[in-house]
């Protein structure tokens, strides 16, 4: 029975033996893997206040370019719908048989009529052709058939000559 405990006696130390050489690979490994992330997590502290700093500028640049974009914006939609107003006219020229010669717009304003807010964008155009077409031209432009986009026209002067006019008119849209 001595033999007998004496095998048990080695079974049991290589057993404890295996099972210790286990738990110290696994401790090694984690301890591995504990330094590996201790290392990226200094070069992330690192990094931050630079972070920090960059992303302080870059909040700054966005701040400037929303500034900028409202301000673009502003100004964009009054251009849109000049140019598309001036498309208008020069179809309407067109189909009643004119050339239109000249178009200058000034500054356009804003006129609040109870809760709707209109842009109202003052016009300076002068045609060439016979009377009978400045005059049907005139017409179109007072009742609006022919606009592409919802607007209307007020005309406020017609200076004619033999062959040409000059009108001044104020276009107004909707504005949202």
């Amino acid at each position: 029975m001595r033999l007998n405990r004496t095998i048990w006696l080695v079974v049991v130390i290589v057993i404890l033996a295996i099972v210790l050489g286990v738990l110290f690979s696994i401790y090694s490994g984690q301890v591995g893997e504990l330094e590996g992330l201790n290392k990226r997590l200094w070069a992330a502290e690192d990094r931050l206040p630079g972070l920090v700093d960059n992303r302080e500028d870059l909040e700054d640049q966005l701040a400037q370019a929303e500034s900028s974009l409202d301000k673009s914006q502003a100004k964009f939609p009054e251009s849109v719908a000049s140019i598309e107003y001036g498309e208008d006219l020069f179809e309407i020229a067109d189909d009643c048989n004119l050339d239109l010669t000249s178009l200058s717009l000034s500054t356009p304003t804003n006129k609040k009529v109870g809760d709707v807010t209109y842009s109202v964008s003052p016009f300076t155009v002068t045609v060439k052709g016979n009377t009978d077409d400045i005059l049907d031209f005139i017409y179109a432009i007072r009742i609006g058939e022919d606009f592409q986009l919802p607007w209307s026209a007020q005309v406020k002067r017609v200076n004619m000559r033999s062959g040409s006019a000059t009108i001044n008119l104020d276009i107004y849209g909707y504005k949202r």
